[in-house]
């Protein structure tokens, strides 16, 4: 406990980590979580959701994820696939729980042989990967176009969401192969000002606060500094809650932003 005490919380507020408990239903947030939760109900093969760094796409996902109840849906989620493409199946198989076999043939076979099992359960396959766009090596890509091959006539096994900043685009799009097997988009874009204002009014309400902290300049003054930007919207709001616990504060306006801004640099 740092500030905690001071402004009467239960716990930090601005934690830079995705907790779906903290993740706020903005109009831009919700339209990408409904293109998710759409592209993985309606079995659409794959998805892709692009932005900005710190723009929400990993807390999207883990809010994805929470709202995908698992006896409906096996899910498999890489945060980091850099490494090569022989390693990817034995990553998926890893995040799916299940032993890892010396051939890739062997592989294809266990991971065909799941979707399969899911089928019979009625349960649907959906394999996450984050900051996609870190794939430097193209065999990657194709590895993830051969996994929807797994279908049948009338659906595919499994669902392919891929997560990644504005590169991950031209990427896919350099492969038209597997650029025409994403048929759902979305791009998420930054907080408008008043969107910044329920942003941090949400998340000191949800970690406990009972009276407004931050003033409507301070608001301002947040926007003005991050571009609207959720994970640069944190680190300002948390120090500015820091530094004003230390200079005993009643409330957050723009002069202890821009001390924030300062030490954030």
């Amino acid at each position: 406990m740092y500030y905690e005490k001071f402004w009467d919380l239960k716990k930090a507020p601005f934690d830079n980590v995705p907790d779906p408990r903290f993740y706020f239903p903005s109009p831009r947030h919700e339209e990408g979580l409904s293109r998710l939760t759409y592209g993985v109900e309606a079995r659409k093969g794959a998805v892709m959701l692009t932005g900005e760094i710190g723009c929400g796409k990993t807390m999207l996902s883990r809010a994805l994820v929470q709202h995908l109840v698992p006896e409906r849906y096996d899910v498999a989620l890489i945060a980091n696939p850099s490494f090569k493409a022989t390693d990817l199946m034995k990553e998926i198989l890893y995040q799916l729980g299940m032993p890892q076999k010396r051939s890739k043939l062997a592989m294809i076979h266990t991971l065909n042989e799941r979707l399969l099992d899911n089928l019979k359960q009625e349960k649907d396959t959906v394999l996450i990967v984050d900051e996609a766009q870190v794939v430097t090596d193209q065999a990657i890509f194709e590895e993830l176009r051969l996994l929807l091959n797994f279908q049948l006539n009338d659906r595919f096994l499994l669902t392919l969401i891929l997560l990644g900043q504005p590169e991950l685009r031209s990427k896919i799009e350099a492969i038209p192969q597997l650029s025409q097997r994403v048929v759902i988009r979305y791009h998420l874009l930054p907080f408008t000002v008043e969107e910044v204002g329920d942003y941090i009014e949400f998340r000191m309400k949800a970690a406990g606060a009972s009276r407004a902290v931050f003033t409507p300049d301070a608001i301002v003054a947040v926007y003005a500094a991050t571009g609207g930007i959720p994970r640069k919207v944190n680190t300002v709001s948390d120090l500015a809650l820091l530094i004003g616990s230390m200079e005993r504060c009643q409330q957050i306006g723009p002069d202890l932003v821009k001390k924030a801004l300062v030490e954030a640099q």
